[in-house]
């Protein structure tokens, strides 16, 4: 399984990626671990916000893609609101192969 998630910053900023292990890449967000992405190293990483799961990392990574080009306040709604996946990217990828769930951080 792949995980393609969205992670809120200290700053209210919204990093996006895609990850295997979602507790390990979280860990390594949170820590600043030497593995985190450039962002959330200057960029404190505060809260997940919201995760998708798919089958495989090509899926996770066009989804990844999408939300990275949409804007602060369609994130803000999406995080609020998983069914906006539909709205935002039905006719551009298939959202059916998107499954939110929730993730208990162990850390």
């Amino acid at each position: 399984m792949y995980y393609t998630y969205m992670l809120r910053c200290e700053d209210n900023s919204i990093y996006t990626g895609i990850a295997q292990d979602i507790n390990k890449r979280m860990k390594e967000h949170f820590y600043k671990d030497k593995k985190c992405a450039k962002y959330t190293a200057s960029h404190q990483a505060k809260k997940l916000e919201v995760v998708w799961e798919t089958e495989n990392r090509i899926l996770a990574s066009k989804l990844e893609y999408r939300l990275k080009t949409l804007k602060k306040y369609e994130k803000e709604k999406l995080i609020l609101d998983n069914k906006l996946l539909e709205k935002y990217f039905n006719e551009k990828i298939d959202v059916n192969q998107y499954k939110p769930i929730k993730i208990d951080l162990k850390f």
